[in-house]
């Protein structure tokens, strides 16, 4: 879809995910647009973005917006992150190195999942931009650390180990859809695809005819002895080599410390004691996150919990906020609760899975005019003037609906 038409049909990131579901069949979007268990986490994290009023201030010149960050020691044009996103891959043909590249051209991190599908090599090389590798570490340590120094090797800039996931999420809609990764045509989702001749052609078909295989974890490493329990790298197996370690503790981040010699963040905190422990280990940097409502149902959001970790930590180490972000002023909302950065993952997962680069460039779009469209509105030339004071949570406001009036 070229860029144009795609401006008229996208006017915001809603927009792009409706173009997303009729592109996809229903199980990937599913996958991609869906939590875990009853769906409370995903709805909750909505709400309380929902819930967080701004607070203008007017009479202020605003013909100048600087939107621009710094981190550590790089400008960036805007304060956002693309997260990792598994599903990149699978959504759109080599969908990791469009994301990197639609990142390279706004000027932001762009951050490779471990369960992508092309090469973290070749989206390196081909993607460009500020690239970030993110880390699950499987049954076997050595072999998720064979992965981690291949990212070391290929030039990522730092090492992103998600830490809430020890088992497996209980998604019980994919097991309702039949769906598998890497994605597989079967007798029950064979009608599936061929309803969505977009992705089967466009996606699926390419993979086999450009590279003579169906879409693959290309990023995890398993030993040629654990091969055969692996089920052909399908990351649902209950049984083998991919399920997820139980075993992980701060020993181990003190291991990948000393093993990673680039910066180093950790993903899904949520507890300010954690948050603390963190930094005591030497990471560079934490994400605040539920991970997008997919693994705990009933989890506190990153929104609720920013607060009190931006006062444990706030300026000992870097501060990254996700989930739920569909609007520039849910941005600044996080700016504002203590984030230094917001990561985005669904956003420009559904420009992605919609029209390619060119989607995510236009995810990345919106959310920039808004951000500025927003800091014009609360009365900010610079983002880094965002502060408490710019914000109003459920708690500060009056519990009744009656207020005073003063003479006038």
């Amino acid at each position: 879809m070229r860029m144009g038409k795609l401006k008229k049909r996208a006017l915001n990131i809603a927009d792009l995910r409706e173009l997303a579901r009729k592109r996809l069949t229903k199980a990937l979007f599913d996958f991609c647009d869906k939590g875990s268990e009853d769906q409370v986490n995903l709805r909750a994290n909505r709400t309380a973005l929902d819930n967080i009023k701004l607070m203008p201030r007017m009479l202020r010149d605003v013909s100048k917006r600087d939107p621009g960050i710094s981190l550590f020691g790089k400008d960036h044009a805007l304060p956002l992150i693309i997260g990792p996103t598994g599903p990149a891959g699978f959504v759109w043909y080599r969908g990791e190195t469009e994301l990197a590249r639609a990142a390279a051209r706004a000027n932001i991190p762009f951050t490779v999942a471990s369960t992508s599908n092309t090469p973290l090599e070749d989206i390196y090389r081909n993607g460009g931009g500020t690239q970030w590798y993110q880390l699950y570490v499987w049954q076997d340590i050595e072999a998720s650390l064979v992965t981690a120094k291949r990212a070391l090797d290929a030039g990522y800039e730092a090492l992103v180990l998600t830490v809430d996931s020890p088992v497996y999420n209980n998604r019980e809609i994919d097991i309702r859809n039949g769906l598998k990764f890497p994605p597989t045509i079967n007798a029950r989702t064979a009608l599936d695809v061929i309803r969505h001749p977009r992705w089967l052609f466009g996606t699926l078909a390419r993979y086999y005819i450009a590279e003579g295989r169906l879409p693959a974890f290309s990023n995890i490493h398993i030993p040629d002895e654990q091969k055969s329990n692996a089920k052909t790298y399908v990351s649902a197996s209950t049984k083998g080599f991919l399920n997820r370690n139980e075993t992980l503790d701060w020993d181990f981040v003190k291991r990948l410390r000393d093993f990673w010699p680039k910066k180093l963040f950790i993903k899904c905190v949520l507890h300010p004691e954690d948050a603390a422990t963190a930094v005591k280990c030497g990471v560079d940097g934490i994400f605040v996150s539920n991970h997008a409502g997919n693994v705990n149902d009933s989890a506190i959001t990153a929104w609720d919990a920013l607060p009190a970790i931006s006062d444990t930590i706030g300026g000992k180490a870097i501060i990254i906020a996700d989930t739920g972000v569909r609007r520039g002023s849910d941005v600044l909302k996080g700016l504002a609760l203590g984030a230094d950065f917001i990561a985005v993952g669904r956003a420009t997962l559904y420009g992605l899975a919609a029209a390619g680069e060119a989607g995510a460039t236009r995810a990345l779009e919106i959310l920039e005019s808004e951000i500025r469209r927003t800091m014009a509105i609360m009365g900010v030339t610079h983002i880094s003037d965002i502060t408490r004071d710019h914000i109003r949570l459920p708690a500060d406001l009056p519990v009744s609906g009656h207020a005073s009036l003063t003479s006038q």
